[in-house]
């Protein structure tokens, strides 16, 4: 049996981690499981989910808390029961924002492959197992003890500072657009172009949709939004006629934004009769309110979307592999992750930042 790493990472402590003041430390990770697998971490993204998190802007956070769920390594120990996918020690995997589910056979969710929306998800970090195995400590990192449920294979087509970003912000914007009908004779409108909104024109551009329109509040990243795939570009803050002039002219939209001063009539008046919006930017505050008439008048529909499951983060990762989809991506070193966070929260990122655990990258 192989010895079991020893585990440290950077450590929030307390909400002003947020501000560049992780610890790096030693931790114990969620006890040893013959379902589970160990990873050498050589990459972890940086999501926005991790800033939440670390200042505790979502709720209470069980410090200490080791984020980072968008995590690329090696097979390093695989457990007894660890053998569904074939995995093998020295294997390149990943994993996302989620570690554990019931995966039980009465549960409705698990059993439909909807795993994500299991009553009792385990997020990649600040989470509790069951049966008293521990809490779970994420990618800022040198390994990673997760269940190989979630475990994914990472195509050999994919660089890992690419494939990293894909495990939280390409799946928070690949699932809302395949279970909304995405894809030829579609149109579609990505609200922000930042680090989720950019995945979001990536993949409604390689699923085939017939118009993609980025929207975004200046028009500072146009260049960058059409460079992407984006067909149309609409800059609200530039435009006070924005809304009409491009009323009826949607089928979907996915919403990447996070504040609650969004101008969300508006953006349903984007949509066509029968137009979905799907909400996947999670503001610590609550979403704008919308008279009802926004919705009866057109019969449109506003819906949400989170992250998605492992079969459909494989799905992802093939397209992405046979699309050659190409995200924006600058790499930092792990010993750096302080400031990384601070840069991300500051919107410096074009458009996500990866972690390169340099040591480990290297064997």
């Amino acid at each position: 049996m192989a010895e079991a790493p020893k585990f440290e990472g950077w450590m929030g402590l307390d909400s002003s981690s947020a501000e560049g003041k992780m610890v790096w430390q030693a931790y114990e990770p969620k006890k040893w499981e013959e379902t589970d697998i160990d990873i050498r971490i050589t990459h972890c993204g940086i999501c926005g989910s991790d800033v939440h998190t670390l200042r505790s802007g979502w709720g209470p956070t069980p410090y200490p808390c080791c984020v980072g769920h968008e995590i690329i390594g090696h097979a390093v120990r695989i457990g007894s029961q660890a053998s569904s996918k074939g995995i093998q020690i020295g294997d390149r995997v990943g994993v996302g924002a989620q570690s554990g589910s019931c995966l039980q056979p009465d549960c409705e969710e698990c059993s439909a492959g909807l795993e994500s929306y299991c009553p009792h998800m385990v997020n990649t970090y600040g989470g509790f197992f069951p049966n008293d195995a521990g809490k779970s400590y994420g990618g800022y990192a040198n390994y990673a003890r997760v269940p190989e449920h979630f475990v994914i294979r990472i195509p050999d087509a994919l660089k890992s500072e690419d494939a990293a970003p894909m495990l939280c912000a390409g799946i928070t914007t690949y699932a809302p657009l395949i279970h909304n009908g995405a894809g030829p004779g579609k149109k579609v409108g990505i609200v922000g172009v930042g680090g989720l909104g950019h995945f979001g024109i990536l993949w409604a551009k390689a699923l085939g949709c017939e118009k993609v329109v980025a929207i975004s509040r200046t028009g500072a990243k146009k260049k960058d939004a059409l460079s992407m795939g984006a067909d149309e570009f609409i800059a609200t803050d530039e435009d006070e006629d924005w809304a009409r002039n491009n009323g009826r002219s949607l089928d979907l939209i996915v919403c990447t934004v996070s504040s609650p001063k969004m101008p969300l009539t508006k953006y349903l008046a984007l949509l066509k009769t029968r137009g979905q919006f799907i909400q996947v930017g999670a503001p610590e505050d609550k979403i704008p309110s919308v008279n009802a008439f926004a919705f009866i008048v057109k019969g449109v529909k506003m819906g949400g979307s989170a992250i998605g499951s492992p079969h459909e983060i494989e799905e992802m990762l093939k397209l992405a592999a046979e699309k050659k989809v190409q995200p924006w991506v600058q790499t930092r070193p792990m010993k750096e992750a302080n400031q990384a966070v601070v840069d991300m929260e500051q919107g410096k990122a074009r458009y996500r930042y990866t972690l390169v655990n340099e040591a480990h990258a290297k064997l």
